[in-house]
């Protein structure tokens, strides 16, 4: 096998770390050797100044830049005749870096379709109902279900229909009277939520994909016949022996699940999550992370998802996180761990990107009185060449900055001292002017890393601030 060399680039305030930490990787499988490309902070390194400074011929498998540095690596790659590749954003992130996570996790793939539930279909007009059907496209649905409701008449169930499919969506029709799932099929439905062995005729004469339920709740014999006569008949069909809620049941539906897989290997079947992520009230990424494993274990391929509670506002971006991570681990015959941060919206595995030493030692290097932020395990540390404060408060650290009359500054410090301070609190990974990372909890602000950010407001002259 080639021996691989990997060249990495810094700054001056950088190099010894990541050379002792390189220089601490067991066995890494590569030789390797630090440049000083002559800048203070690695982040602030440029495209020009590599191209500059970085004297050809580059001799090297691989060229690493720090992961925060905003340049086009293509352009250096075809420039230098060698790959220049990102590395982490820290550089105590490198030793898992190099292990398994050295790679980004292959997420592009799934084994689960996701039906989303507009529960109050019968309220909407067309118009909300394909605005409300596009937003859960854009969040990860593959199916949309409407909803309808006992008692409630439904006049245009047929025209909503029409006017999903028209729009491109796969539709569902997802009622317990037997009329409104005829009128679905008749207007073009793609599915039919639910069926029971006493109604399991109409998909025959429709030719609908259906879901099949227990006639009697709790029960699976009736279940069993009806996905035994749907198999005569050559029907498409999904096995529900559906969900309870926690002290309603959880634990035993959860065993009728597994006596249909093991009875049935190959059938389909789906789980509607809601039951949980709606009735319970805990974050929702966990229950979901849940589900979707025991899902992924029992090879259920199709869930119901209910986005109504505002604490589940962000679960079907969680189910498809997790229908991808459950995926990826078990093709890798692994447990669901090192495929990225997508479900720990709270806390994080690594929440302290350097300890109170390196931050000292770090500090002790600084000579302008530029106030650099960082997050250790004692606390938020804000420093530059004059000073150095420690404190979990980031309130009390105002009086020791001297910033008292300058707003600007002091605006900025304040949203990022209390962003460090949360990120303290919850144990999250804190990085000077970068968001927070909350997982699919929340959308990431899209970001050009082949370029840095533009000036933030406060640094921007007055006149460009009104």
């Amino acid at each position: 096998m080639e021996e691989r060399h990997y060249i990495f680039l810094t700054g001056r305030l950088a190099k010894p770390r990541l050379e002792r930490v390189l220089a601490g990787l067991t066995d890494p499988g590569f030789t390797f050797e630090v440049r000083d490309l002559g800048v203070k902070v690695a982040a602030l390194m440029t495209e020009p100044i590599v191209r500059r400074r970085l004297q050809p011929p580059v001799t090297a498998t691989a060229v690493f830049v720090p992961g925060r540095c905003r340049m086009d690596l293509e352009s250096l790659s075809a420039h230098f005749g060698v790959r220049f590749l990102r590395g982490p954003d820290e550089i105590n992130d490198l030793p898992p870096f190099f292990g398994r996570s050295a790679l980004d996790p292959d997420l592009s793939q799934h084994g689960i379709r996701i039906f989303a539930e507009i529960v109050d279909a019968p309220a909407l007009s067309i118009e909300e109902l394909v605005a409300r059907a596009r937003g859960l496209a854009e969040a990860s649905a593959d199916v949309i279900d409407l909803g309808c409701q006992p008692g409630v008449a439904f006049p245009h169930l047929e025209d909503a229909v029409k006017a999903l499919k028209g729009e491109g969506f796969k539709v569902s029709v997802d009622s317990g009277e037997i009329d409104e799932l005829r009128r679905g099929a008749k207007a073009g439905a793609d599915a039919l939520l639910s069926l029971t062995r006493e109604t399991l005729k109409l998909a025959r004469d429709s030719g609908v994909e259906a879901v099949l339920v227990p006639s009697r709740h709790g029960e699976l014999d009736s279940l069993f016949e009806a996905m035994d006569e749907a198999n005569r008949w050559g029907l498409r069909t999904m096995a529900d022996p559906v969900l309870d809620p926690i002290h309603f049941g959880f634990t035993e539906s959860l065993l009728r699940y597994a006596k249909v897989r093991q009875a049935r290997p190959d059938a389909a079947m789906l789980m509607g999550t809601g039951n949980l992520t709606e009735l319970t009230e805990a974050d929702t990424s966990g229950i979901t992370a849940l589900l979707l494993g025991t899902c992924s274990e029992l090879g259920i391929d199709n869930v119901l998802v209910v986005q109504v509670s505002p604490h589940t506002r962000r679960t079907l971006q969680e189910h498809d996180a997790a229908r991808r991570i459950m995926h990826a681990a078990k093709r890798d015959q692994s447990l669901p761990k090192g495929y990225g941060s997508l479900l720990l919206q709270v806390h994080e595995l690594n929440p302290y990107a350097v300890s109170p030493e390196e931050i000292a030692e770090i500090a002790a290097q600084v000579r302008d009185r530029n106030y650099r932020i960082e997050v250790a395990e004692d606390g938020i540390h804000v420093y530059n060449a004059r000073s150095h404060h420690v404190s979990a408060d980031a309130l009390s650290l105002y009086p020791k900055l001297g910033v008292e009359s300058d707003g600007a500054h002091a605006f900025y410090l304040a949203q990022e001292l209390m962003k460090a301070e949360i990120a303290f609190l919850l144990g999250k990974r804190y990085a000077q002017d970068e968001p927070l990372n909350w997982g699919v909890g929340a959308d990431r602000r899209a970001e050009d890393l082949t370029r840095l950010a533009e000036r933030g407001h406060t640094l921007l002259p007055k006149k460009d601030q009104s």
